[in-house]
């Protein structure tokens, strides 16, 4: 069964439905297609042949092309050390190689993994940015921890698909535009400073000169604490997280 691969990734603007901006800083951009990414690795015990890699403007990661035995083709992220006409399996016996997928359960301690479950079946939501990755760090019962990239560590479902290796493109980060019109072929439009605006535009407008934001803490553009910790209390998640992340100095 063949399937597309790319669709017209439609423009929003920031624009939600009713026409107002929900994301400032968003507009313009090069006509893009959005390719359909298999995050969910479901096409079990198959065996796929890498047969191209490309890029891809909606993520920062490179992308591989999967041929499998039947005809179809799918892209997956691209971890480091995947070649063209390497294999890859998704399975709950497939061996520990980039690329391949398997339940958490069946990964040895200490492994680099990324593209992580949090839902059996839902398919992979965290650790799927370019040189991003995730380490399995020991088991509890039908759980097992992992050290995510932020240094939280984290209990997920041992049922939990997840794929191994360390994402490829590491070097991203330190890439630089080298002019204006890049970002906004990115689709990136200016910021300004809340300080430069008017205090009907920003709770830092306003002012006589050079005032400061007039303000013991900073606020965000919508007026909500811009500072210490934001997280809200009680979340859902809270129960699976065994350690926060490392405050940095």
């Amino acid at each position: 069964m063949s399937r597309k691969l790319k669709i017209i990734l439609p423009k929003t603007g920031g624009r939600d439905r009713s026409g107002k901006v929900a994301v400032r800083h968003i507009g313009g951009r090069h006509k893009r297609f959005l390719r359909l990414i298999d995050f969910r690795r479901d096409k079990k015990d198959v065996i796929g042949k890498v047969v191209g890699f490309e890029y891809d403007p909606n993520r920062t990661v490179d992308i591989a092309l999967i041929q499998y035995g039947d005809g179809e083709k799918r892209y997956i992220l691209k971890p480091e050390g995947l070649a063209l006409q390497s294999e890859v399996v998704s399975g709950e016996d497939a061996e520990i190689k980039p690329g391949n997928a398997l339940p958490i359960a069946k990964i040895p301690i200490g492994t680099v993994v990324h593209n992580i479950e949090l839902t059996p079946g839902r398919g992979g939501q965290i650790v799927r940015s370019a040189g991003s990755s995730a380490m399995v760090l020991s088991r509890e019962d039908n759980f097992t921890h992992i050290k995510m990239p932020s240094g939280e560590v984290r209990r997920i479902d041992s049922r939990c698909f997840v794929t191994i290796g360390q994402l490829s493109n590491v070097e991203w980060k330190n890439r630089k535009l080298g002019k204006a019109g890049r970002s906004r072929h990115m689709g990136i439009r200016p910021s300004v400073r809340g300080v430069a605006m008017d205090p009907r535009s920003h709770p830092h407008g306003g002012g006589e000169g050079r005032s400061g934001i007039g303000m013991t803490t900073p606020k965000t553009y919508y007026g909500r604490p811009a500072v210490g910790k934001t997280r809200k209390k009680g979340k859902y998640s809270d129960k699976y997280i065994v350690s926060r992340r490392k405050a940095k100095r």
